[in-house]
């Protein structure tokens, strides 16, 4: 599995042949000014909530990825159903089988808007159990205790991909509980550095991450891992 950080909290998964692209806020994003939103290309959105900053190039992807599906909570899928826009519905706890393999839909505690006002339900994480690696990506959320559910009802995890920019999610701290509830050693930072509110020392979260025998990736807008 490829995983590709264009900022913030978009993603994309490359599993064979499937591309499934999380979270895409790019042109509001002034780090992201080089990637070509209109070039990206996908089979899968699957959205962690409402809030502008995870929505907001959802119908600018959309538009040239037209047979793509939109995955969210029932709110969210809803939301861009009715939009005209092929969409699979949700909830937490749930696991559906796509062709690329299995998600379960899981826990985030965060608030959850779309930017017009219109109710998203509630913010949501997803794992992805396929057969090149298992992934979590927990979206926007504060640390909690049913991470730990995580390890009990899913594979072991690959890799965890998780916020730590503070002030709207956990801190960098707090992500590295969130790695021993998830039993992960391998974690990939996302939503810092866009904005003032989430600037962190890049160097300080790594190096904390590294005295608990831990790995923690902070990728380049446009870098890429592989699982």
């Amino acid at each position: 599995m490829k995983i590709t950080h264009y900022g913030h909290s978009c993603i994309l998964l490359t599993i064979g042949s499937t591309r499934i692209l999380l979270d895409p806020f790019i042109t509001g994003n002034p780090l992201a000014t080089e990637v070509d939103v209109n070039a990206l290309r996908c089979d899968y959105i699957f959205l962690s909530h409402a809030h502008g900053d995870h929505v907001g190039d959802v119908e600018t992807v959309m538009a040239h990825n037209p047979e793509a599906t939109i995955v969210g909570i029932a709110e969210v899928s809803g939301y861009y159903g009715h939009k005209g826009f092929k969409a699979h519905p949700m909830n937490i706890g749930g696991w559906w089988n796509f062709d690329f393999g299995r998600v379960k839909m899981v826990h985030a505690v965060h608030s959850s808007s779309f930017p017009d006002g219109s109710y998203g339900g509630t913010a949501v994480g997803y794992v992805f159990d396929t057969a090149e690696g298992v992934v979590y990506f927990a979206g926007d959320t504060a640390v909690h205790m049913d991470m730990q559910l995580i390890p009990m009802t899913c594979p072991p995890l690959d890799l965890a991909i998780l916020p730590l920019g503070s002030n709207f999610t956990m801190d960098y701290h707090d992500a590295l509980l969130a790695s021993d509830f998830v039993r992960c050693k391998r974690v990939l930072g996302c939503h810092y550095d866009t904005f003032g509110y989430i600037v962190i020392d890049q160097s300080e979260a790594i190096a904390a991450f590294e005295a608990k025998g831990k790995d923690l990736e902070l990728l380049p807008i446009g870098g890429s891992l592989e699982v």
